[in-house]
């Protein structure tokens, strides 16, 4: 729990007063017991009313002082353990943020979420019990025990069994049950995968009629998690009984003994009675503190998980070297570059890429299925990293400079439309938060959607569902294309994002690019020969290497896959 440290300074101060109003209302309840006995030996005994209620005065005023310092510690704790918990679910969320696309998927999606939100719960959960019951029942047990043995020496032996063998029990609980918890959360973590891929592919399981398995697989998981959860439960369900009978015999101990020397004149019936609530006392502190290990328990095996996100070093080197500025801007020189994902001991998916793209020319660059298309533009914003070799910006070696300074170049369509949640204009202006409505037009036209954005009843105020799933495939594409567009960048990435749109509106799109793209760098990937037929240079890899680069009547001539390809989709005839 070393993160931590930060937290504690910053909330130290809120936690301390907690734990002064703790005391308070500690010392209140330590007082009754004792309050109680004089009422009975002194005011009883000798018939004395007006002592009764001096007394009786005296225990509800002390009982007040303690609700008033109870309900000052529950806001306090309870403000803190908020703040506390909101401010470790953003950090960590602001880790997994820096995180490559290796690290994410390393992992597990489901996983992260489990532990920005049930771990952070669990040690929220034990950073408010720690200024609530904590505190107190260590503090109210060592007061019981030291009032107790004030009241009665001779009686206060039997505690010296009692605490000892309750202190063995809790430690044993402990000991068995953090390994129990801490498959719980990994049981918690299958439980929240096996919901967000059923969500993420409902419609192909209702396409394919898989409700049954889907069904079956989340019973399994479910299953999985009861089964550990009970597990975990039933191992710490068996100490809360255990410290009560120990306490409990220690009462009956008590009564037994006390009750002798009663009658042997030796004791005060009052001193009994205070002698009992104080044992009282001491079970419920134990019980307390026995819950509070239990929490403790849960929330260590949460720790180490959120432990491991916020120790875990990005590999993406975010730092800057240096700052050049270059005159060219949009540049892209790939130098013998190799990259596997599993680093220089993996298979390499890109075998030494050697390619120059200038500002103002189009790049195609078209491949087989798996030829390493995707994972080449994806190093170039560093999503990944290069194994070996070198990528040049704007004449700068990409790894020298912030990831965020690459970013604000490079605008990228992906293969796989992302949408959010809020307005086409809303998901427009991702691209730019400061575009103007101008802007976002223009951009829209380009992208061959404002046609069917303005004949919506709201227009670009439409309000799009969870990944857009009011729209077609086609017009999602083309509002991330707009997206894009809207934001000016220096080099412009399509990943296959016209596979969804009629080769007319295509047609459209790409006549509208070029004159927009004119001073930028546009690299395209496709799967259509069509969609990058007329750049000023298509790229051919094939199982991750360049075998040819050249327009499109060149490589028709001169590469055998490129004119297959060609064959394939446009027809024999050339």
């Amino acid at each position: 729990m070393g993160f931590l440290k930060e937290y504690i300074g910053k909330y130290g101060k809120s936690f301390f007063i907690a734990v002064f109003f703790v005391m308070i209302e500690t010392v209140c309840d330590l007082l009754l017991p004792t309050i109680m006995s004089q009422i009975i030996d002194v005011g009883i005994a000798d018939k004395n009313i007006d002592y009764v209620f001096s007394k009786g005065n005296l225990m509800i005023f002390i009982t007040a002082l303690g609700a008033v310092a109870a309900s000052v510690r529950n806001v306090i704790s309870s403000t803190v353990s908020q703040k506390f918990g909101a401010e470790l679910r953003s950090d960590v969320y602001k880790k997994i943020q820096s995180f490559s696309f290796e690290q994410i998927n390393k992992f597990d999606t489901a996983s992260l979420i489990t532990r920005l939100t049930n771990d952070v719960l669990q040690i929220q959960v034990l950073v408010n019990g720690l200024m609530r019951i904590f505190i107190k029942g260590p503090f109210l047990c060592i007061g019981s025990l030291i009032m107790a043995t004030r009241l009665n020496y001779n009686l206060a032996t039997v505690l010296a069994v009692v605490v000892p063998v309750v202190g063995v029990l809790i430690i044993i609980n402990m000991k068995i049950g953090f390994p129990f918890f801490t498959k719980v959360q990994q049981a918690l973590d299958k439980v929240n995968s096996v919901i967000r891929e059923y969500l993420s592919g409902v419609r192909v399981v209702k396409a394919f009629n898989r409700f049954d398995y889907e069904v079956d697989r989340f019973n399994k998981a479910n299953k999985e998690f009861q089964s550990r959860s009970v597990q975990g439960l039933r191992v710490m369900a068996l100490f809360g009984p255990c410290i009560m009978l120990t306490v409990n015999f220690g009462i009956v101990s008590v009564l037994w003994f006390g009750g002798i020397r009663v009658n042997l004149g030796e004791m005060q019936a009052g001193h009994i009675i205070a002698f009992i609530n104080y044992m009282t006392q001491i079970l419920f502190s134990l019980l307390l503190i026995s819950m509070v290990f239990n929490m403790f328990v849960k929330a260590k095996a949460s720790a180490e998980r959120i432990s491991e996100v916020l120790t875990q070093e990005s590999n993406t080197m975010w730092e800057i070297h240096h700052e050049r500025q270059s005159d060219i801007k949009g540049r892209i020189d790939f130098e013998n570059v190799f990259f596997s994902y599993e680093g220089v001991l993996g298979q390499f998916i890109l075998k030494d890429i050697n390619l120059t793209c200038m500002p103002g020319e189009t790049i195609g660059i078209i491949g087989a299925t798996g030829s390493g298309k995707s994972s080449l533009i994806n190093l170039i914003p560093r999503f990944y990293d290069v194994t070996l070799g070198c990528i040049r910006v704007d004449g700068e070696d990409i790894n020298s400079v912030s990831p965020k300074r690459i970013r604000d170049k490079v605008a990228v369509v992906p293969q796989k439309t992302v949408l959010f949640t809020g307005t086409i204009m809303e998901n427009i202006r991702w691209g730019k938060e400061d575009a103007t409505m101008e802007e976002i037009q223009k951009a829209a036209m380009i992208a061959e959607a404002h046609d069917f954005i303005s004949v919506l009843p709201e227009g670009y105020q439409t309000r799009l569902g969870q990944g857009g799933v009011n729209f077609s495939g086609g017009q999602k594409q083309r509002i991330s294309i707009a997206r894009a567009l809207v934001r000016k960048p220096e080099i412009l990435i399509l990943d296959d994002s016209t596979s969804a749109v009629d080769v007319v509106t295509e047609r459209k799109i790409k006549e509208s690019l070029e004159k927009y793209a004119k001073d930028l760098t546009c690299v395209i990937i496709a799967q259509r020969i069509s969609s990058v037929i007329d750049a000023d240079k298509i790229v051919v890899l094939e199982e991750g290497e360049i075998i040819s680069i050249g327009k499109h009547n060149e490589l028709l001539k001169t590469c055998e896959v490129y004119r297959e390809i060609f064959q394939s989709q446009l027809g024999k005839e050339m």
